[in-house]
């Protein structure tokens, strides 16, 4: 008789893939451990279930949920396209959610950049799930604050460019807010898949989505991999950088953009940049249909674990 499967969420190591069926268990990010222990942990997973800075359609505090949920279908084997598990390689955790503060709204970032900044001083890599855009801003903080300036590579239709001032809390400011702080540097920054209009692009280079799309993905890798460099880099992705078709689930969507697989193969081609964090935002599952934007924010996230695993492989 086969020996049933253990909910590898409680009961697993954070190396070596899980056997749980796809729709049992706690669907904790690929059946990482649940776990609060930072000792180890070469990478933390964490969600960011912040959605109070949106302008248009909420939801996105069920994002980490939903990714997690979605992610289920992955582990248990090699992976795509890799062709090998990343846990032989990497001891990866599930942290778990940020503890927000209820009824305190102006305190929420600092809350986001402490429990960041308390994550990274263990040495570990961050993948963050949000929560809405505006959670980048208190990422950066706590990244920066280790790193120095990084070059930002943001995948959005949107250059979050509107000016909300020095304390304003909105998905639509916090690039604009990153240069005025000095948390990112625009000379080795980009914006890929860009279909609306901000005042000013604050010196970081756009790739609007229709000259994306006649570059193609091997173009377009060499021309990020020149902007930024081999410093400190940080990964952003606005799940809305993918058109509609594709991320029906998120608040603002715009027609026009990236489709999931021309996505994936770009963050594929950047596999060797030194990404020194990332994040996937905007997954909002009330507008989703199938789980197809959960699955594409979860696989995002898979690629760029391959791509870590890689590193050390």
């Amino acid at each position: 008789m086969t020996k049933p499967p253990v909910d590898h969420a409680f009961t697993g190591g954070p190396r070596g893939g899980a056997h749980d069926p796809t729709f049992a268990g706690a669907h904790s990010f690929m059946r990482r451990p649940y776990t609060k222990n930072l000792s180890g942990a070469d990478v933390v997973i964490w969600g960011v279930p912040f959605d109070l800075a949106v302008t248009n359609r909420p939801g996105t505090r069920f994002g980490p949920a939903a990714i997690r949920r979605a992610s289920a279908i992955f582990d248990g084997d090699p992976q795509y396209p890799s062709g090998i598990d990343p846990f032989e390689h990497l001891a990866v955790i599930d942290y778990g959610d940020c503890a927000l503060l209820r009824g305190d709204f102006a305190g929420q970032p600092g809350v986001i950049e402490a429990e960041a900044t308390r994550i990274l001083a263990s040495g570990a890599h961050l993948m963050t799930m949000g929560g809405d855009h505006f959670i980048t801003l208190p990422l950066l903080r706590a990244h920066a604050k280790k790193h120095g300036p990084m070059g930002l590579l943001q995948f959005d239709a949107h250059q979050d460019m509107w000016e909300s001032g020095p304390d304003g809390i909105s998905h639509g400011s916090f690039t604009r807010q990153a240069i005025r702080e000095g948390l990112i540097d625009p000379a080795r920054s980009i914006q890929i898949g860009i279909r609306t209009i901000s005042p000013e692009d604050g010196g970081i280079a756009i790739i609007h989505a229709y000259e994306a799309a006649e570059m193609g993905v091997i173009r377009l890798a060499e021309t990020i991999r020149a902007r930024l460099g081999q410093g400190p880099g940080y990964l952003t992705f606005d799940i809305d950088c993918l058109d509609p078709a594709f991320a029906p689930g998120t608040g603002t969507p715009v027609s026009g953009g990236m489709s999931a697989a021309e996505a994936l193969r770009l963050v594929w081609a950047l596999r060797d940049l030194p990404f020194c964090g990332m994040d996937v935002v905007e997954v909002s599952p009330p507008y989703d249909h199938a789980e197809i934007t959960a699955i594409a924010g979860a696989t995002i996230m898979q690629h760029h674990l391959q791509a870590l695993a890689l590193r050390r492989a």
